[in-house]
């Protein structure tokens, strides 16, 4: 949605927009841009399949706002979960 919104405030040409997630388990110690470096994190692998007549430098820029959507901004940052019973 994030770049679908970019895309049309800038009158480009972004016809649809897939984005394909993979979830696996790595050791810290096999991530060399990892700050972790002890246990098993979770890795997301994500392909971004853009549909249109986009310049090149139009897709880079998308790839770059995708890194900017709020979801992406949440899973990347340091997250805590507070439960309470209701």
């Amino acid at each position: 949605m994030t770049l679908a919104l970019y895309a049309r405030g800038k009158s480009w040409p972004l016809d649809g927009v897939t984005v394909r997630l993979s979830h696996s388990r790595i050791h810290a110690a096999d991530c060399a841009d990892c700050e972790t470096k002890e246990g098993k994190l979770d890795q997301i692998d994500r392909e971004l399949v853009l549909s249109g007549r986009l310049s090149d430098e139009q897709r880079a820029r998308l790839a770059e706002i995708a890194d900017m959507c709020p979801v992406h901004r949440m899973l990347t940052s340091e997250v805590k979960i507070r439960t309470r019973l209701a």
